[in-house]
């Protein structure tokens, strides 16, 4: 009898190792990120014993690299994360499944998601990829750095006039060699989503227009948002010029050497394992006006993925109500659904203080980043120039001249 029953046992357990799906899942990010989604695949295979997520992650260039030798070679993940602004040259391709049919079959999945996280990825025929998270950009302060300067923390009614003059204050040469060692501000002005997007945006200018066609970095209030980042960094000196950054790492707030920062809510939980005293205050306005940017990463499912099915329900459980639980918990990101980032799972998260309200309260005024065919292309177009201004070897102005026709070649050649 006991061996009949043991042999019972080994035959279901075969049965359901034979019944059990396996799918992988690519995303870029951290190590720590790694561990994110980790959790939350771990937990969708114990509540889903039919299928089996495995997860890979990889910093931003590896992945990117590594998913496009995947499909070149046939072989695509079933499911891979996707930044919103490379999204149509990905759809454009045929290569992502298209998500509509699920969709009508289950019309609840999408309730309660933001809106203006699923801009980007509706086409005329479809989803054919949803938003997993989003982040808006916020200021981030140093609280002991303003301490010990004596100075008020930043506010909500900031302007970028506040924002320069804080700057100034609190730039400094703490070690007493004669160079400056610290910093008032620093952010990452490569692309438009830190720092001069919203920038821009909020001073009533443009960066490029409705339907893709025209670059218009160098026209009306932008010009007075390019000169002032030129003004801060080479007449102040309020913010690190590329070779002074490049001596501490990638992230100035996070080395300590600079009091203020405009970023995501991606770095909340190095900055707080750093054992950074900080929080968050709105973008500052520019003038009257205030902007930010809106972006979201999201999630797509090849269309050559031989379990499409099984792919389809990580996904639906990834964006649920328990997904975005877990991934609000592990702090990384603003949860899709409202429900969830409007409780105090995402407002009182444990080991943070700062307050989160501000990033949701800045929907009210965000701008979703541009999300078109060749970003790209022309981002690094754009980006691969202000690189010669924030290394000193090129004026703004000359920048400019450069930028507007190389990034207007790149939206000719992908309309």
């Amino acid at each position: 009898m006991k061996k009949t029953l043991i042999a019972l046992a080994l035959a279901l357990l075969f049965s359901v190792s034979l019944a059990q799906t396996n799918i992988t899942f690519m995303a870029w990010g951290s190590p720590e990120e790694l561990g994110v989604w980790q959790t939350i695949a771990d937990e969708f295979n114990q509540a889903n014993p039919d299928v089996k997520v495995a997860v890979d992650v990889s910093d931003w260039d590896a992945y990117f690299n590594k998913l496009q030798t995947l499909f070149a070679g046939g072989t695509p993940p079933d499911v891979f994360a996707m930044d919103a602004p490379l999204y149509p040259d990905w759809q454009s391709r045929g290569v992502l499944k298209n998500l509509q049919p699920y969709l009508d079959a289950e019309p609840g999945v999408l309730d309660g998601v933001y809106p203006v996280t699923l801009e980007a990825y509706k086409t005329g025929d479809g989803y054919f990829g949803l938003p997993r998270d989003f982040q808006t950009i916020v200021l981030y302060y140093n609280k002991d750095m303003f301490d010990a300067a004596g100075m008020d923390y930043p506010t909500n009614d900031w302007t970028l006039t506040d924002l320069r003059e804080a700057a100034t204050k609190l730039t400094s040469d703490a070690d007493g060699d004669g160079t400056t060692d610290h910093w008032g501000f620093w952010s990452d002005f490569y692309d438009m989503e830190l720092f001069w997007g919203p920038a821009i945006w909020g001073a009533g200018g443009q960066v490029i227009n409705d339907d893709h066609t025209q670059t218009l970095l160098a026209e009306g209030p932008d010009k007075d948002v390019w000169h002032l980042m030129s003004d801060m960094m080479f007449e102040d000196k309020s913010v690190p010029t590329t070779g002074q950054a490049e001596q501490y790492g990638y992230d100035m707030f996070l080395a300590g050497r600079a009091a203020m920062t405009t970023i995501g809510h991606w770095s909340v939980p190095e900055y707080t394992a750093q054992g950074i005293n900080f929080d968050v205050a709105a973008f500052p306005k520019s003038g009257e006006g205030r902007a930010t940017s809106v972006n979201s990463a999201g999630f797509v499912i090849a269309d050559a993925s031989p379990n499409a099915d099984a792919a389809w329900k990580f996904v639906k459980y990834a964006v649920g109500p328990e997904g975005q639980k877990r991934l609000a918990e592990l702090g990384f990101a603003i949860p899709v659904l409202e429900s969830v980032a409007q409780s105090p799972v995402f407002l009182n998260q444990e080991g943070s203080t700062i307050n989160q309200q501000v990033y949701l309260d800045a929907l009210d005024y965000a701008v979703p980043k541009p999300s078109f065919k060749g970003y790209g292309e022309w981002s690094a177009a754009v980006g691969d120039t202000l690189a010669l201004v924030w290394s000193g070897d090129m004026s703004i102005d000359e920048a400019l001249e450069e930028i507007v026709p190389l990034a207007d070649d790149v939206l000719a050649a992908n309309q």
